[in-house]
């Protein structure tokens, strides 16, 4: 691809804006560069401005010099949260409320429906070029592909996931994963190809290539990583192998003191205990202790390299001039995941050395607890390990740098907040199809240090998993997989008790009551269907 530095040609389209109210004038900037970037699987504390110990300069810059917002949520898997974030609704009303398999219901079609409007539908509105380079899974019907949701350029996985290295089938009587350059099928090349790099190179070639036409650009850039496989390169593994064989609870120690250190936590979120799924790591072996090592290794080496790939678009910002009116947002799409997938299920199986082309690999629960530090269980679940996000937000128009913010938050209001600096409107009709209103608010209000005035609770269902978030009360239920059936609902303190261990649904009954009956009438109007309803089909 070649590389080319444009002089920046931008307008001052709007710059200057007088508002008369008595003597007073406002100055309105530019509408900004927008940039969503997106991590699979990964967990709250895993990068360094979150309380890791993996090597993250590049976001850390961004937390530094913008904002992070210490209690943001996702979806709790991938299809929910891509949905949801892409559409500013709840992820049922747009259709995907499970994955991307039609389980005969509307609100459970599996991909995208013509009821919603994407970010890039709305911003392209709003008089914006629109480009995506990474992970759609959002439906794999030809007429869901990113070209025909809003985006001006695509390259990508259409699908969940695959190997970094190559295109190739992981489970048994499955197709390879589909990967796409604009409309067309791409097959990467035989050597030297790593989708985190590639999806990177793509996203620049686009804004390289892009109209000079003086419109902003939005870029949304879902990477794979650290979603299984585990698949890294060998100078990127170097840099951790022998760093984890202190062991998980160690890690989630050190990981929950740099967290309060940081002020991201305070003493009222205590660090959960291990994970009955993760045995003591004093009790494995030696030859456990180097296997565990390496999966840990492998996985924050995917970390490292995609941070890295962060930094190669900041700088492309920074060099064409653009940086400095560019809103970038960072966020993951769920919390670190526990799936054992190594010689399981259908997976093909393999013997090959972990993070190596020939592997399929993950970190599974062990790690996945420690990456959830200092809250319990996993992507899938709704407690706070598999729906809180690490959210950075950089935007020296209007943000001040260092600054954190501890007020809830969730995927559904990126869409109002993109809108309100972009100066767009949300559309009632779009392609003649009535859309369903925006569930969330804009954070510009937070950016300026403001406080957000949310008038309803924030909701999430995910097979079965269902929770309430109403001021500092949290409302949880999971789902016995095993018994299928609902477990009792639990009523947490978020202001005292974030880490959810304590439950207080029987010393406050009303308070109980009052939360099942909003979550009731959520499901109702949102579209969730009882669990065992979705499971007979």
């Amino acid at each position: 691809m070649k590389k080319r530095i444009q002089s920046e040609i931008i307008p001052a389209i709007g710059t200057l804006v007088l508002t008369i109210t008595g003597c007073s004038t406002e100055r309105v900037a530019e509408k900004p560069n927008i940039v969503l970037i997106m991590a699979d699987d990964m967990g709250y504390s895993d990068i360094g401005c979150f309380g890791s110990e993996i090597r993250t300069p590049n976001l850390d810059r961004l937390a530094e010099q913008g904002i992070r917002m210490t209690q943001f949520y996702n979806a709790s898997r991938s299809c929910p949260t891509r949905a949801s974030l892409l559409t500013g609704l709840y992820q049922h009303q747009a259709g995907v409320g499970d994955m991307v398999s039609d389980l005969g219901y509307p609100s459970y079609q599996g991909y995208l429906n013509d009821q919603c409007v994407t970010l890039a539908e709305a911003l392209k509105l709003a008089g914006y070029n629109t480009y995506m380079s990474g992970k759609w899974h959002v439906g794999s019907r030809a007429e869901v592909h990113p070209l025909k949701r809003g985006f001006d350029r695509y390259f990508g996985l259409i699908d969940g996931a695959g190997s970094y290295f190559e295109r190739k089938a992981y489970r048994v009587n499955q197709q390879p994963p589909r990967w796409m350059l604009d409309s067309l099928d791409y097959d990467p090349p035989e050597t030297g190809f790593y989708l985190t790099d590639a999806i990177t190179d793509y996203a620049i070639s686009f804004l390289e290539d892009g109209p000079s036409d003086g419109r902003p650009f939005f870029l949304y850039l879902p990477y794979t990583a650290p979603h299984w496989p585990l698949h890294a390169l060998p100078e990127d593994i170097a840099k951790y192998r022998g760093k984890y064989l202190k062991g998980w609870d160690i890690l989630r120690e050190e990981r929950y003191r740099r967290l309060m250190e940081m002020g991201i936590i305070d003493g009222s979120a205590r660090l959960s205990p291990r994970d009955e799924m993760a045995p003591e790591w004093d009790n494995l072996s030696d030859d456990d202790k180097d296997m565990w090592d390496l999966r840990m290794a492998v996985y924050a080496a995917m970390i490292d390299r995609m941070d890295q790939n962060i930094g190669k678009v900041v700088n492309y910002l920074e060099e064409t001039g653009k940086l400095k009116n560019t809103l970038i947002i960072f966020l993951a799409d769920n919390g670190g995941c526990h799936e054992p997938i190594k010689n399981r299920g259908n997976y093909l199986p393999t013997t090959a050395e972990t993070g190596t082309r020939e592997s399929f690999d993950a970190y599974e629960y062990p790690w996945a607890n420690a990456s959830n530090t200092p809250f319990r269980m996993f992507k899938h679940w709704v407690h706070e390990g598999g729906i809180a996000s690490p959210f950075i937000a950089f935007y020296p128009q209007m943000i001040n740098g260092g600054t954190m913010s501890d007020q809830p938050a969730h995927i559904i209001d990126i869409m109002p907040t993109f809108l309100e600096l972009a100066g767009g409107v949300y559309p009632e009709n779009h392609n003649g199809k009535a859309i369903k209103p925006m569930e969330g608010i804009s954070l510009v209000t937070v950016f300026k240090g403001k406080s957000l005035k949310r008038d309803t609770p924030l909701f999430w269902e995910h097979e079965g998993n269902r929770a309430v978030r109403d001021g500092d009360w949290k409302l949880v239920s999971a789902y016995d997989y095993s018994s299928r059936k609902f477990k009792e609902w639990e009523l947490y303190d978020m202001k005292n008790d974030r880490s959810e261990l304590t439950d207080l649904s029987d010393k406050n009954p009303d308070i109980k009551k009052r939360m099942i009956e909003e979550y009731d009438r959520w499901a109702d109007r949102a579209g969730v269907f009882p669990k065992e309803l979705i499971d007979s089909r």
